[in-house]
């Protein structure tokens, strides 16, 4: 049963493309990845889990944050960069004593964007990025170039975020204020002066002066508690108005992406089948023209094999057509053909009229010619009716005639003829006619 909510519907688009029978085996076999990633979104749906992604530069505090909204330390830090090599999650209960009967909270650690040594991690990190339903961009400070880069990919993305200004511990009140605004306008049209939020967490050691009953000063070094209360509001808000949008807005996205990968693979393939079918059936016609002893007759054979390449094109396209229909738009074609092929037409004509007039004995002589002819006619067609029926049985805003000029000037005719005549002689030399 159809759900029609933004979640129903988002469910509904991802078994869409997990389920379609349509979807030819070869490219199902190449997706398989992607296919396996867009059930793992299905069963996310379903359980109603949300994905938060930590997202920025090696060193800006993402573990540390993770560990401060866990209040545990699941996650390694040190002083060294790049600790975080793979994304790892852990489980927000956070949400669940907050909020009852929510489904559960996944906070996601990657590796820095900008790990000049782990290409493969940054491109990572970034695969975990768009696959979050919301992502928190880390920083510490104001930010750099890598960084609006980054910020830029994600709103062309349409990525929910929030940003965090973490290690504000290092700062006073009036620098971070400084820091701030200057987020606030670097960011402008990419993070909501709202979204931006401070932490620390976790925070430098500071020294500590205990004085005992009798005066006796004691200095101690200790780290200060984690500074993220603003951060959990923050996230508590935005799971509270709108957790179920952020879910189905990004496996809309992700579904209309992956849908959009199956269409490009399906054309490839339909493609590359079409351009198959097309030479084999230029070469069929080139030979069935050149054969034919009979004269006309010859020319009704060219148009069946036009015919049954356009019925197969058709199919191949998914867009199956009656004969009535296929002669139609291969009328069509053949028009505009004759608007810019004259000569070529001309010498079809001729060689038929030669192959009457002689008994049928040249027919080798002016079969591989006008068999030639027939394979170069058979490929505009086939090119042409392959456009018509890739964009969805239309001409375009080009229309035919513009179509069918491009398809011309994009053949190098004499080495096509020469081609030709070479495969049709070869096959005409070992028939009985000739």
């Amino acid at each position: 049963m159809r759900e029609d909510s933004p979640l129903g519907r988002a469910r509904d688009s991802l078994r869409a493309l997990v389920e379609d029978p349509k979807l030819p085996a070869a490219v199902r076999d190449g997706l398989s990845e992607e296919l396996g990633h867009v059930q793992a979104m299905l069963e996310r749906l379903e359980e109603g889990h949300i994905h938060i992604a930590l997202f920025g530069r090696v060193g800006v505090g993402k573990s540390a944050l993770i560990n401060a909204l866990l209040r545990e330390r699941r996650f390694s830090t040190s002083p060294l960069h790049g600790e975080t090599r793979a994304p790892q999650s852990a489980r927000w209960e956070e949400r669940q004593a907050h909020e009852r009967g929510a489904g559960g909270v996944f906070l996601i650690d990657t590796p820095g964007i900008d790990d000049i040594e782990g290409e493969a991690r940054e491109r990572m990190a970034r695969e975990v990025g768009r696959r979050a339903d919301l992502v928190l961009f880390v920083v510490d400070g104001d930010t750099s170039a890598t960084e609006i880069q980054a910020l830029r990919v994600l709103a062309e993305e349409h990525k929910p975020l929030l940003m965090v200004f973490n290690k504000v511990d290092r700062y006073t009140e009036a620098e971070r204020a400084v820091l701030v605004e200057a987020l606030t306008l670097r960011c402008r049209g990419l993070v909501a002066s709202d979204r931006i939020v401070c932490s620390a967490a976790e925070p430098g050691p500071r020294i500590y002066i205990e004085i005992d009953a009798s005066g006796r000063e004691t200095e101690t070094l200790r780290r200060a508690d984690p500074q993220v209360q603003a951060l959990r509001e923050a996230l508590w808000a935005v799971l509270e108005s709108e957790g179920k949008a952020l879910a189905a807005l990004n496996a809309t996205l992700f579904a209309g992406e992956v849908s959009d990968t199956i269409s490009t693979r399906v054309l490839a393939i339909r493609r590359d089948l079409a351009a198959a079918v097309i030479r084999s059936y230029c070469l069929v016609k080139g030979v069935v023209v050149g054969l034919n002893p009979i004269p006309i007759s010859d020319l009704l054979a060219a148009g069946a094999a036009d015919l049954g390449l356009v019925l197969h094109l058709a199919r191949i396209y998914g867009l199956p057509m009656g004969k009535a229909e296929a002669g139609r738009l291969i009328a069509t074609i053949a028009a505009q053909m004759a608007l810019v092929m004259g000569s070529v037409w001309a010498v079809h004509f001729l060689a038929s009229a030669i192959k009457g007039g002689t008994a049928g004995l040249s027919t080798l002589v002016t079969g591989t010619t006008q068999g030639a002819v027939a394979y170069y006619s058979a490929l505009v067609v086939g090119r042409a009716a392959q456009r018509y029926l890739a964009q969805g049985r239309s001409w375009g805003p080009l229309g035919p005639k513009r179509v069918v000029q491009e398809i011309l000037d994009g053949l190098d005719r004499d080495s096509l003829l020469t081609e030709a005549r070479e495969k049709i002689s070869a096959r005409l030399r070992g028939s009985s006619f000739a």
